[in-house]
């Protein structure tokens, strides 16, 4: 309209009122747009503050999932799809407890109502000499994860004295593979230990 108007204007521009109305209602949209624009970035920080929140439980979910696919590595018949994990996951987060107002209680309850959701699930397609190393795993990862030990500890706690070599039996009522245990258990150091 504005473009029509400046086409076929005769004369000066600032004695047509029209075209000045027009001028005036391009403004007034302008300052509306921005408005907007505005409040949509302030929407989207908002919308990031609260997405952010709920991260621990994506990151729950992640590790969930990783120990249900490294299962088919014990098993080939343990196998279990994406979408089968993603309906335990909206199980998780339609069936945890409400707490309106608490988001860090909701996301707590989302993340035990996941945990426990998958592993029952899963646990109960297993043979039961692969129900403990399911435990493990899905225990190591959760600590891992929490940062409460780290991939050091975990090797420490699988291989532990296997590494000590050439070691002498000095305690004759205890294996030397206990003792080599013990001894590479008292050099270790934890994560958090100085």
């Amino acid at each position: 309209m504005l473009l029509q108007k400046l086409a076929t204007a005769q004369g000066s521009l600032l004695d047509d009122p029209t075209l000045i109305d027009v001028l005036a209602d391009i403004k007034n949209k302008s300052k509306e747009v921005t408005e907007k624009l505005a409040n949509a970035e302030i929407k989207t920080n908002e919308i990031n503050i609260q997405r952010e929140k709920y991260r621990p439980v994506a990151a729950r979910g992640a590790v969930l999932y990783f120990c249900v696919v490294e299962m088919s590595l014990v098993n080939w018949m343990y196998n279990t799809s994406l979408y089968q994990f993603l309906d335990l996951f909206h199980y998780g987060i339609d069936n945890a407890p409400k707490n309106p107002g608490r988001v860090e209680e909701r996301v707590e309850g989302i993340i035990q109502t996941l945990t426990y959701r998958v592993y029952r699930y899963i646990n109960r397609g297993l043979f039961e000499s692969d129900k403990i190393t399911f435990k493990m795993m899905c225990c190591l990862k959760i600590l891992i994860q929490r940062k409460e030990l780290n991939t050091n500890d975990v090797n420490m706690f699988l291989k532990s004295g296997s590494s000590i070599t050439g070691e002498t039996l000095k305690y004759q009522w205890m294996e030397l593979k206990t003792q080599n245990n013990l001894k590479a258990l008292s050099l270790h150091k934890f994560e958090g230990e100085n």
